[in-house]
């Protein structure tokens, strides 16, 4: 099973979950926002502050993915998208300091929900091994 634990109240988090769920015709992530009682527990789980999220996570088969190699790991598992491997060829700190400054600027340049996005559809992001 893989997890995408995002936050639910950031507009860019919430545009991402659409782009992914519009191209994963496979069904292979599952969503839950880190704001739900299940999200708590796995940031707890894996030492992510659920109150100050600064990154959103892949867990794939229990291993804790984040930063620059969750997204590059979920785009490169999209059909037409695959190309984005060649991206982890960048050198982490680079991608992470980049995904770092548009983390720590995502509610002011994207906007904040006052309440958690949610999917429109729970069961369909859950995926065909939910």
């Amino acid at each position: 099973m893989r997890i995408i634990l995002y936050d639910g109240v950031c507009i860019l988090c919430s545009r991402s979950y659409r782009f992914v769920t519009q191209r994963d015709v496979a069904r292979q992530f599952r969503f839950v926002a880190i704001q739900e009682p299940e999200g708590r527990e796995l940031a707890a789980r894996f030492g992510i502050d659920a109150d100050n999220p600064d990154t959103f996570a892949l867990i794939d088969d229990g291993v804790l993915h984040t930063r620059s190699d969750a997204a590059l790991r979920i785009l490169a598992s999209l059909p037409r998208w695959r190309w984005a491997r060649i991206l982890r060829l960048i050198p982490r700190a680079l991608r992470d300091a980049i995904y770092d400054v548009v983390a720590r600027n995502r509610y002011r340049w994207f906007g904040k929900s006052d309440v958690c996005m949610l999917p429109p559809n729970r069961e369909a992001s859950r995926g065909p091994n939910a």
